[in-house]
């Protein structure tokens, strides 16, 4: 991703194929942490093949910040682009501590309304900040103290933060940078290099020396696109062996089922799907449907703009708002179904009402949004 000035940087139109993507990430996300829902366990991409949500949400993040850090570099310089991600990444992680606060607070008032949810806190990894809160504060802090659902947000920061640093090693050796992330990221998973998690009972859900290089490949695609208008050239060889490896992914999955009369030719494990450290396999796997996604799904398209597709598209434009909205109804959800886990009409019921939920707070944003911009037009 070359930093150097390049005055025929342009700001591209809004891709409404990637807010429909996001959008549809989203929900995904929201069903998945909804742990006991059938649809969240069943019903989603991540139950055939290796690779969930996750790995192309950060993908894309990569991809769009990439290309916002490339165009700013062009017109204003490496350090007023860095200065602004750096920026940003300060929003996200005020962001971050805020949810955490949130979720905790909510966790003890459940605990107090309902004697049906004794430690629940603890069970989400809460018990080390109960315990010992100002000895785990500095964990909160740095983001090695990660309770459950608290371990996606601090990726995106550790890679925004790193991003000035990627750009500039771009300039100085090209494409050796993105040669140097690859190689941390194989010594980290071959290796099992990892933070240390600074609670009792947690670990760091998302590895940064192995998720950084989802977040920079997307962001050296980025600012190709941006800069040739596309990231990469049309690859007839690429689409075969992405919808290969798929295939291979669900044939391994249904065998790991038990529903094929021979067992699958090898094992589920950590070093085929393992999340934690992204697994080679898991992140090959997610390339190949975001490869797939962008050969077959055109960039505009007549049922982009049908009544569902722009309410994707708008969940899409507020994807860390709706994100982090979902985190807590996924907890409501997963609470739901502890009490009452022989109610499995609760299910759809409660995904459905989610998902509503989630649209409806996206439109309302927009509508906000909007409202602001013709103020100040005014």
């Amino acid at each position: 991703m070359s930093t150097a000035p390049a005055k025929n940087l342009s700001r591209p139109p809004r891709d409404t194929r990637m807010d429909i993507m996001r959008g549809y990430l989203q929900l995904v996300i929201f069903a998945s942490h909804a742990y006991g829902s059938f649809i969240g366990g069943w019903m989603i991409h991540a139950s055939w093949g290796f690779s969930d949500s996750s790995e192309q949400f950060v993908f894309l993040s990569g991809f769009t910040l990439g290309s916002v850090f490339a165009l700013k570099a062009s017109r204003q310089g490496l350090g007023a682009a860095s200065w602004d991600m750096l920026g940003r990444a300060a929003r996200l992680y005020r962001t971050h501590l805020i949810v955490m606060a949130l979720f905790f607070s909510m966790l003890v008032l459940a605990c107090e309304v309902s004697s049906r949810l004794p430690m629940e806190a603890q069970r989400l990894g809460w018990g080390t900040f109960i315990a010992h809160p100002f000895l785990a504060l500095p964990g909160l802090l740095v983001m090695l103290y990660q309770p459950a659902f608290m371990g996606i947000l601090p990726i995106f920061i550790w890679c925004m933060a790193l991003l000035p640093l990627f750009a500039w090693g771009e300039r100085r050796i090209g494409n050796g940078a993105l040669a140097i992330s690859f190689a941390v990221y194989l010594a980290s998973w071959v290796f099992w290099i990892e933070l240390p998690a600074l609670g009792q009972g947690t670990k760091i859900g998302f590895n940064p020396l192995t998720w950084q290089f989802v977040f920079l490949f997307g962001a050296w695609l980025g600012h190709r696109a941006l800069r040739f208008g596309q990231a990469l050239p049309p690859m007839r060889w690429l689409t075969v062996a992405a919808a290969s490896l798929v295939l291979a992914g669900i044939y391994l999955r249904v065998g790991w089922y038990g529903w094929f009369p021979l067992p699958a030719p090898f094992a589920e494990n950590v070093w085929i799907v393992g999340k934690d450290t992204i697994a080679l396999p898991r992140l090959l796997h997610a390339l190949a449907l975001a490869w797939l996604v962008s050969v077959f799904v055109p960039r505009e398209a007549d049922w982009m703009h049908g009544a569902v597709a722009r309410w994707m598209a708008t969940i899409g434009r507020y994807s860390l708002q709706v994100f982090c909205l979902g985190l807590f109804l996924s907890w409501g959800c997963t609470a739901v179904f502890r009490l009452w886990p022989a109610a499995w009409w609760l299910d759809p019921v409660l995904i459905a009402v989610g998902v509503v939920i989630l649209g409806g707070y996206a439109r309302q944003l927009d509508a906000r949004r909007g409202s602001g911009r013709q103020v100040a037009a005014a």
